[in-house]
């Protein structure tokens, strides 16, 4: 029996909960300004959700379960994909009335589960296409990005806004894999109207897939796991507990800083490197090479 199951909050970008979301392969996707809808199979009838509840006919969320009984494409999806769960958002007037007029009352995917797992946008939009359903596409993919290349990804934000009137809501950010600190999986947010009120000046293209920073090329090329271990036998010689966790993560870098930048340096023809970022990949690194410790 399958019930419903609440959506996720997506927490705000740099905060602690979004701790390190930006190391690695990010798809930055149009948060559009819809209402948050679910739709599942349970005991071969088709339900459907709002962000805090399961649907009924008669309190169906502005037509939405009724709009979804009788979309072919939907039936035909869910005759196939039984075990999966779709979320996405009902687009009907709220806040944002800049969406081109033939935009409304539809439903737009933006992640599919199975089971409590997220599948890849690129496994999922090929099922979906399959059977014509509409699903929101990132506008960027980045790897290793700077708060400004994220920034600068809402100025890219026109899906299905008319032409001429502005650009969406904001930008989500999604790295399929990460659990934030505290050990959940969640994407990270940037609204539009909170970022202008902020003034920030953002620089640089958003659109760096297949692309590899600085930063990231000097821990596949120096980070090894046979550094890694070579430190990790240092500290545990004595024997090891997890409250040796920040020393080790401490050395492994100052190994990598102190024995390799030269050799970089020499090897990228100068280039500049944000050592902060360095760092986060690092210990990124080191969880890979290490996960028994973690």
């Amino acid at each position: 029996m399958a019930s419903f199951f609440r959506y996720q909050h997506v927490e705000k970008f740099g905060t602690d909960e979004t701790e390190n979301i930006e190391i690695g392969e990010c798809y930055v996707f149009p948060k559009i300004d819809g209402t948050n809808s679910s739709l599942w199979i349970d005991d071969y009838c088709l339900k459907a959700g709002s962000r805090n509840r399961e649907l009924t006919f008669d309190n169906d969320n502005g037509g939405f379960y009724a709009a979804m009984l009788n979309d072919a494409r939907i039936i035909a999806f869910f005759a196939e994909y039984q075990h999966l769960r779709l979320f996405g958002e009902w687009l009907i007037p709220h806040s944002l009335k800049t969406y081109a007029d033939t935009a409304w009352r539809q439903f737009y995917v933006f992640d599919v589960m199975d089971g409590e797992n997220y599948l890849h946008y690129n496994e999922y939009k090929l099922m979906l296409e399959k059977h014509g359903i509409e699903y929101i596409p990132p506008v960027a993919i980045v790897v290793d990005g700077s708060d400004e290349q994220f920034y600068k990804a809402l100025e890219f934000n026109h899906y299905l806004i008319k032409d001429n009137e502005g650009i969406g809501e904001g930008v989500v950010i999604k790295r399929y894999g990460y659990k934030n600190k505290y050990g959940r999986t969640t994407w990270a947010k940037i609204v539009t109207a909170e970022f202008k009120e902020k003034h920030i000046k953002a620089m640089g293209a958003p659109v760096i897939a297949g692309e590899l920073t600085t930063e990231r090329r000097f821990i596949e090329d120096f980070c090894t796991n046979a550094l890694i271990e070579k430190e990790y036998a240092k500290v545990s010689i004595d024997g090891w507990s997890s409250k040796k966790i920040p020393q080790l993560l401490g050395v492994v870098y100052n190994a990598l800083v102190t024995e390799c930048t030269w050799e970089a340096i020499k090897k990228y023809k100068w280039p500049t490197i944000d050592f902060g970022k360095l760092n986060k990949l690092c210990i990124e690194k080191i969880k890979a090479a290490l996960p028994q410790l973690f």
